[in-house]
Order: structure tokens, then C-alpha cells, then sequence
């Protein structure tokens, strides 16, 4: 069967064909405000008159909107009394020192949010019913806001969802997207849980309204279309529509599964991914298995689903640069997107990253997307020494376009090192056990000094970096999540009995929807976890279910926190189960290693590029033209379709069976 994998960046959208396991690429520039246009022109370049096709897409519709505040006009319904509850949060404060913070403006405005009198207690009996002329008041207040989107979250309504439905159906006449809290989350903690079901709702009509476009138009109904979702499988599109919400960071977990499909092939169990767009840097750690966390925020709005824990900052490839008023060179997290897109591009704009490469020589502008695109290098110059003469006027110290150049990938390989320091060093993890692996069209330009930074042994950029989240989602299985909270005592006599009770349905319910998907039990693949904390503690660690769980827990505490007390009586949150239906695997072709000597025609030229302030001589080489088994010694500048990646003087390079570009420090770190 034809499979196509898409994902749509800020920059370009990548297309990624297999058909009888050979496999082509391709990219095109992105259409932000529609973007299914540049989705649907690949698509016909693919397809043609066939029929029977499987798409899998990963968007980032969900993840635009939320970041540049474009949901609908969101309505929520509460208990009386907790009106406010996303303005006052946990209290959290990112920015401790600050003299100047300021708290993020909630999705609902103070006029949007309605309480109503109901309460539900902790053990789901009624203590206060809702009553019908409340219901009469709800009516009156919706016709009178007239919202676009309906979000409805009681205390406690996962354990008895009697009067969320009951709202539900007294709104219907409103025709307009109703989310109960209890469909989207079935957890207690009512933050975490209004805030999920509020961004579900302020972005399910402009979802619902992308993927209706898409899947209703001719080519797409030839075949069978799935979205990737944030947890690292897809889910197909149907009429019912997607949570927004489960797709936030579809595209970099596409990119994340990819990555670690690939290197575990290759032998490498403990890596972290290194993604550069031309919007933004994802970061992920990977320990033997795609960890996924629960705790993730998107523009300060957390997103309390089980997803892969991935960071991201405002860091890529079209991140501009400029000069702030205390005279200090600032890059991102602004970008120039695919239009007018970095100043290289001709349609004018501001200097970004993807300047800096090309002035200081470590990209070949005649071959950008295998010369697809055009560059204009002779613009840059001046736009950078606009920028050096604004900041020598605002420092008193001579600048130099060079130094301006510099200075920018200075400044986003701090920023990057720092998402990486978040996700290994601050929870325990020494990044000199983990191999960087680098992809996204940028990421090989800067992932050798990353690795140089973090003591890291090696980087690895795999065939095609730059289609990797496509390749990815290519890979991806359709995945379903589920959970319960059920609150039991460690030291309860009966305990596995209660956790095999509550774990049953929550199984047959993920099969039950798996099957409905066409997939028959030997496809079917089913993990049980388990939320469990120290009595008394207020947050949880995931871990699998097991018999000897507690000894897990304790081990895992040790690791995160710094110690544990196995004395300590402990308490099961959450019951968790995901289950996934496989889809035939993409193969991973493996060569035959030959000499190390690269062929003659792999360097295409050698010129100077600019290194630490002064012209270094680098050979040009083309990628598609190294074969296994080559070595080479940096300073070296390799060319591909979509990507280019710098080896500095101090690393060698050889090629793997897998055709992964292996870097390595000469002198070991």
C-alpha cells in the first residue's frame, strides 16, 4: 500500500513516499494561512489518479493557534465559586526574581466564565443537584454571549458526569462545540483539568475546520487519512474530529519517533533528539525507551495529557535577530516563517539564522534544497552591518558584520544548550551517556558544538534529517490513551485486586475502540501504568505496573529527586493504559560497509568559512555520494537535499551501514 507521511512546519511542509519499501522526498513552502493548500499540492504530485493510499499528518493547526491566540471566543461553565480558577492556577512562578513579571492572560475572559450552583463530592454521591432553573439562567447567558465554543468542567464530575451532561444538553440549541471535562480528562487536580478542556474547546472549531477542508476534499477521500498525535502514535480522522488538544506537538513527536526508531536500529539506546526547524528547536530525551511526562506546558498553559516530553524554545533556522533598546543582540524567538522568510530568500525581512550560516559560508547557496530554491547571499551584508552600526552606536565598540554573524549562532546555540541542560542535567541525566542526534533542516549546522558544550560523546545525523518528522510520523502507529483516577493506599491488603478491577475496563475500552480501527489482536500491543507518589506528597512519577512497582517508585525518586524512603508508605494516583495498533513497519535499509576512503567525486569543491572570527579552507561534500564505511576529518561542510551539516575542525566523521553521519570529538571528551 502507498503510505505518505506529511508534516507541516512554520517553513516548509515535508512529503515522505513508501511504495514497496523504496522511499522518495520532498519539500514545499508552507501556506500559514491556509495550510492545507501546500498539503493538498504535494498530495497531487504523489497520487495522481490512485486510490487506497494511507496519509499520515502531522500539524501544527492546533499549536499556531494556541501560541498566536487565533481559538474561538471560549465560554466556561464552572462550579459556583471557581470562576477564576485559570486566573489564580498553582501559584506558579517561572520567574521568581523578576521586578517586571506579569501573570499570562487566560483564555476565557472574567465575563466568560459562569458558575453555577452544583456539587459533586469526592466520592461522587450529590451533595447539592443542579437544578433546572440554573440550567434556564445557563440558556439566557448563551444566547446572550453568543460564544463560539463551549467549555464545561464540575468538581469531581469524572467520577459522576451526571450534570456535566446535563449542561450539555440543555446548550445544545447553541450549535456550537460543547467539551465536557470528563470526556477530555477523567483525572482529578480541577486546574489542570479546566485547562485542558478550555484549550480543547478554544481550539476544536479551528481544528475541526482544517481537517474538514482536508478531508473532504477529492484526493484525500481516495485514500485514508490519520493525524499524528503528541503522545507518538496517529489516530485517523473521522467524522467525529480530533482533539486539538492531543495533537499540540504532533509534528515533533513525529520527529522524536523517527529518531529513535532509526538509532535503536543502529545500536544507540540512550540519545537525545535534537530537532531545528525553521521555527523552533525540540528537544526530547530518550533512556532505552520514548519517555513521556504529563507536566507539559505551551505558552504557559499546561497540557496535562500523557505526551513525549518534549522542550521547546523559539529557536530555528528563520529566528530573527536584532538590537534591544539596552544595546544587547537578541535572537527569536520571533521567526520569518517561509514569507517573507530570512532575508537570503529576496523578499526582504530581517537578518535570522539562516543569514548568519550563509554569510559566514558554512551553507552553498546554489544548493539549497538541492538547488531547488534560490538564495541571494549578496543581501545579507548589508542588512548585518545596519545591525553592527546600530549596536557600535549603542555600546561605543567598533562591530563588524563578521562579529554580527557570529553572535547570532552564539546566541541560539546558548539558548539550545539550555532547553537540552532542562531535560538531562536539571532531572538527573549526565548528557556525557547520551548521543545527540541532530535532524530538522538546521540542526546539523550547530549540533557538533552542542555536543562539544554538553560533554556529549558523539552526534549522529540520520539520512534525510531533514524529513525525519515526516519519516517519523510515517512510522507512528495509531495510539490510544486512557486513564482513571483512583486514589488507593499502598498498604491496602486488597490492592492488586482493586488495581486489576480498575485497569479492566479502562483495557477492554482501548481494545474495543483499537479493533473498531481494523486491527486485529495480533496487531494490538497494550502498556498499563501507574501515577504513584509518597503519602502526603502533592505531584506523582509514572512508572509501569508491575509486582515490584514500590521498588520502581523508589529507584525513580532516587534518580529525579535525590533520594527516597523506601519506609514510606505510598499512595497509586492515576491508572493508565495505552494501547497501540501496528501498522506494517517501514523497513530501515542497512549497507555493506566499504572503504573509508570517500570517492573522488564527494568533494565538490573547498573554499573558505569563516570560524571564530577568521576564514578556515573546508571541503564541500555531497552526501548522496558518501557510502558506508567513509571517514573524513573537519573541518568539512556536507551538502543534502533539505539539510547541511558542519563537522568543526576538532571532529571526525565516518558513515554507518545505516548511512547515519557519525561524529565524533578527535580528542575524546
Amino acid at each position: 500500500m502507498l503510505r505518505i507521511g506529511v508534516d507541516t512546519g512554520g517553513t516548509f511542509t515535508d512529503f515522505v513516499v513508501l511504495e514497496d519499501s523504496e522511499v522518495r522526498v520532498f519539500k514545499l513552502p508552507s501556506t500559514p494561512d491556509h495550510p492545507e493548500k501546500a498539503v493538498l499540492e504535494g498530495l497531487a504530485q504523489i497520487v495522481e489518479n490512485r486510490d487506497g493510499f494511507l496519509i499520515q499528518h502531522g500539524s501544527t493547526v492546533a499549536t499556531n493557534a494556541l501560541l498566536e491566540r487565533k481559538g474561538a471566543k471560549t465560554l466556561l461553565i464552572t462550579n459556583e465559586g471557581f470562576e477564576d480558577i485559570l486566573e489564580i492556577g498553582r501559584q506558579n512562578r517561572p520567574q521568581l526574581y523578576s521586578l517586571s513579571s506579569s501573570r499570562p492572560t487566560p483564555l476565557v475572559a472574567a465575563n466568560f466564565r459562569l458558575g453555577v450552583k452544583e456539587r459533586t463530592l469526592c466520592d461522587g454521591k450529590s451533595l447539592i443537584a443542579l437544578e433546572k432553573r440554573s440550567l434556564g439562567w445557563l440558556q439566557r447567558k448563551v444566547q446572550q454571549l453568543a460564544p463560539e465554543a463551549i467549555a464545561v468542567v464540575l468538581l469531581y464530575s469524572y467520577l459522576n458526569p451526571k450534570s456535566e451532561k446535563q449542561i450539555a444538553e440543555a446548550l445544545e440549541f447553541a450549535q456550537v462545540p460543547v467539551v465536557l471535562s470528563h470526556q477530555v480528562l477523567p483525572e482529578f487536580r480541577e486546574y489542570e483539568r479546566t485547562s485542558a478542556t478550555v484549550i480543547n474547546a478554544y481550539l476544536t472549531t479551528r481544528m475541526s475546520r482544517y481537517l474538514s477542508r482536508l478531508s473532504s476534499h477529492s484526493l484525500i477521500q481516495k485514500g485514508k487519512l490519520t493525524i499524528m498525535q503528541s503522545n507518538g502514535g496517529s489516530i485517523p480522522v473521522t467524522s467525529e474530529g480530533v482533539d486539538p488538544l492531543c495533537t499540540l506537538l504532533s509534528g515533533p513527536a513525529g520527529g522524536v519517533v523517527g529518531a529513535f526508531e532509526l538509532l535503536k536500529e543502529a545500536g544507540y539506546e540512550k540519545i537525545i533528539t535534537f530537532d531545528m526547524g525553521g521555527t523552533s528547536t525540540d528537544v526530547c530525551l530518550c533512556e532505552d525507551q520514548i519517555l513521556t511526562t504529563k507536566e507539559t506546558t505551551l505558552d504557559h498553559q499546561p497540557i496535562p495529557l500523557q505526551m513525549i516530553g518534549i522542550h521547546t524554545v523559539g529557536a530555528g533556522g528563520g529566528s530573527m535577530a536584532r538590537i534591544d533598546s539596552g544595546g544587547l543582540l537578541r535572537v527569536g524567538p520571533q521567526s520569518a516563517g517561509a514569507d517573507p522568510g530570512p532575508v537570503c530568500y529576496g523578499k526582504g525581512g530581517e537578518i535570522t539564522v539562516t543569514d548568519a550560516h550563509l554569510f559566514l559560508g558554512r551553507m552553498d547557496p546554489d544548493y539549497f534544497l538541492g538547488g531547488d530554491l534560490r538564495l541571494y547571499p549578496e543581501r545579507i551584508r548589508g542588512a548585518l552591518e545596519d545591525l553592527a552600526e546600530k549596536l557600535t552606536q549603542l555600546t561605543r565598540k567598533t562591530w563588524e558584520a563578521v562579529d554580527i554573524a557570529e553572535g547570532i549562532l552564539g546566541i541560539v546555540n546558548t539558548q539550545m544548550e539550555g532547553a537540552i541542560h532542562l531535560i538531562s542535567l536539571q532531572k538527573g541525566y549526565d548528557t556525557r551517556d547520551f548521543t545527540l542526534v541532530s535532524f530538522g533542516g538546521a540542526g546539523g549546522l550547530h549540533a557538533c558544538e552542542l555536543a562539544r558544550a554538553l560533554l556529549m560523546p558523539r552526534v549522529v545525523v540520520p539520512p534525510n534529517p531533514g524529513m525525519l518528522s515526516a519519516l517519523g510520523i510515517l512510522r507512528a502507529n495509531v495510539v490510544k490513551d486512557t486513564s482513571l483516577t483512583v486514589i488507593l493506599h499502598s498498604q491496602e491488603p486488597d490492592l492488586f485486586t482493586r488495581l486489576k478491577q480498575g485497569y479492566q475496563p479502562l483495557v477492554e475500552s482501548i481494545r474495543r475502540q483499537l479493533r473498531q480501527e481494523g486491527f486485529h489482536e495480533e496487531d494490538l500491543r497494550l502498556e498499563q501504568t501507574l501515577d504513584v507518589r509518597y503519602v502526603g506528597q502533592s505531584y506523582e512519577l509514572n512508572l509501569p505496573m508491575s509486582d515490584d512497582f514500590g521498588e520502581r517508585f523508589h529507584k525513580l525518586h532516587q534518580q529525579f529527586y535525590g533520594y527516597s524512603n523506601p519506609r514510606l508508605p505510598m499512595e497509586i494516583v492515576n491508572l493508565r493504559v495505552r494501547g497501540s495498533g501496528r501498522f506494517p513497519r517501514v523497513p530501515i535499509p542497512r549497507f555493506p560497509l566499504e572503504s573509508e576512503e570517500p570517492p573522488q567525486d564527494a568533494m565538490i569543491q573547498e573554499r573558505q568559512v569563516f570560524v571564530d572570527g577568521g576564514p578556515v579552507s573546508t571541503a564541500f561534500y555531497l552526501r548522496e555520494r558518501l557510502r558506508s564505511g567513509n571517514r573524513l576529518q573537519g573541518p568539512a561542510i556536507i551538502l543534502e537535499y533539505g539539510s547541511t551539516t558542519f563537522v568543526p575542525s576538532d571532529f571526525k566523521v565516518h558513515v554507518d551501514e545505516w548511512r547515519n553521519l557519525v561524529m565524533e570529538p578527535v580528542v575524546e571528551i
